[in-house]
């Protein structure tokens, strides 16, 4: 049953965009290129190299602005205080619990990978990680960055919430007309895309990669926090912004298309000879985020568009989306370990694997999590048919 005040369409891109991690961290198994984990399926392929450049692209930038618009609901709901007291039980807590537990699994599974990749057996041998130059701490937020990073954004609101109603009207107006300006002109995309750009040209490829690191990293805090204080700001300015979105959202897809045409053309050329194109980290770097702002913006246009309403199997899957985050990355390391010897080629040792995680996420979010204490959680308690909520971590899950 639909739930007044309830925004189905961002419900169902997050359900897509929980989807599309599974994929994008199976493809990480088989891409040709340098990688900074140090398990790898023998069968690679440059296909799964563009599934990840491509899902990455869009993926978290979709996510935090998404978050951000979430947060300021609350907000203007609830107040500053209130929202973060719902967020640290919706992040902080599942974090602290879950993080220890998937350190050690991760790491178990990631050895017994190693090993079999090493020695074609079942084992651990930390010492073969040694041979990999893994140099970076195994002490990380791993995949649950996003989480972290939410965190840090969503104190940081509820601390310059009361700043920000303090400022003169003047100021306000002013940042409200620049977003708006920004927001409606085809040029904003390339104002925003700037600083992120000016980011990624210090990066290999220039793309952004995340640490994992404890330590909050300025780059990451600028880069990922643009996107989320787009969504502060659009929940601000829906009654403009939406409708834009919506007709125009498959000129931003057709823009983005092309713009990422021209991004795997730079980034084939980077690869073939890193130098033989002067400051094309750079050129990448100014390319793939205008991609990201065009998609971002253009997905969200076509899901109110097309899926406004409650899609059952989407709903679904957005309600176990938090668990699937959590888990997902056990399930692609665990099978990827698995059909490691197997004599397939990476397209269909890439088609298990994700086939196999989805369906045993899916099936211990059931069994386990959906009608538990786990449940409640990570996404509160069920609400009784009818009843207004808001959602649970809305598009806050990775």
């Amino acid at each position: 049953m639909d739930q007044p005040g309830r925004l189905h369409a961002f419900d169902n891109l997050r359900a897509v965009m929980m989807w599309l991690g599974i994929l994008l961290h199976v493809a990480i198994n088989h891409t040709t290129g340098p990688s900074p984990l140090p398990w790898r399926d023998a069968q690679t392929s440059p296909i799964a190299d563009l599934i990840l450049i491509f899902i990455h692209a869009f993926r978290m930038p979709v996510f935090f602005i998404l978050a951000g618009f979430f947060v300021a609901l609350l907000v203007a709901r609830r107040g500053p205080r209130a929202m973060l007291k719902h967020r640290m039980r919706r992040l902080a807590l599942p974090f602290a619990i879950f993080w220890p537990v998937l350190i050690v699994c991760t790491t178990v599974l990631m050895l017994v990978y190693v090993h079999i990749m090493a020695r074609g057996t079942v084992g651990i041998d930390i010492s073969l990680l040694a041979k990999k130059s893994v140099g970076a701490s195994p002490f990380n937020t791993m995949h649950m960055w996003f989480l972290y990073y939410l965190i840090w954004f969503c104190a940081l609101t509820a601390v310059l919430a009361p700043a920000w109603a303090a400022l003169p009207a003047r100021v306000h107006h002013a940042v409200d007309a620049a977003f708006r300006v920004l927001a409606t002109r085809w040029w904003g995309v390339l104002v925003l895309t700037v600083p992120l750009a000016i980011i990624g040209s210090f990066y290999r490829a220039g793309m952004l990669a995340s640490s994992g690191s404890f330590i909050p990293q300025l780059p990451e805090i600028v880069h990922n926090g643009l996107f989320f204080v787009v969504g502060l700001l659009s929940h601000r300015h829906q009654d403009v912004l939406f409708p834009l979105l919506v007709k125009t959202c498959w000129q931003k897809t057709l823009a983005g298309l092309a713009v990422f045409a021209a991004v795997v053309w730079a980034f084939v050329a980077f690869t073939s000879d890193p130098l033989g194109i002067p400051h094309i980290e750079a050129l990448i770097a100014c390319l793939y985020n205008l991609t990201s702002w065009l998609w971002s913006f253009a997905l969200i246009g076509l899901f109110l568009r097309y899926l406004p309403s409650q899609n059952r199997v989407l709903r679904y899957i957005s309600e176990s989306s938090y668990w699937v985050f959590l888990v997902h990355m056990l399930g692609t390391i665990g099978f990827g370990a698995m059909v490691y010897s197997l004599p397939l080629g990476a397209m269909s040792k890439m088609l298990l694997n994700v086939v196999a995680t989805t369906a045993v996420c899916l099936l211990t979010y059931q069994l386990l999590v959906r009608h538990t204490i786990i449940g409640v959680l990570l996404n509160g308690s069920r609400k009784p048919k009818g009843a207004q909520v808001v959602a649970p971590l809305s598009a806050g899950n990775a």
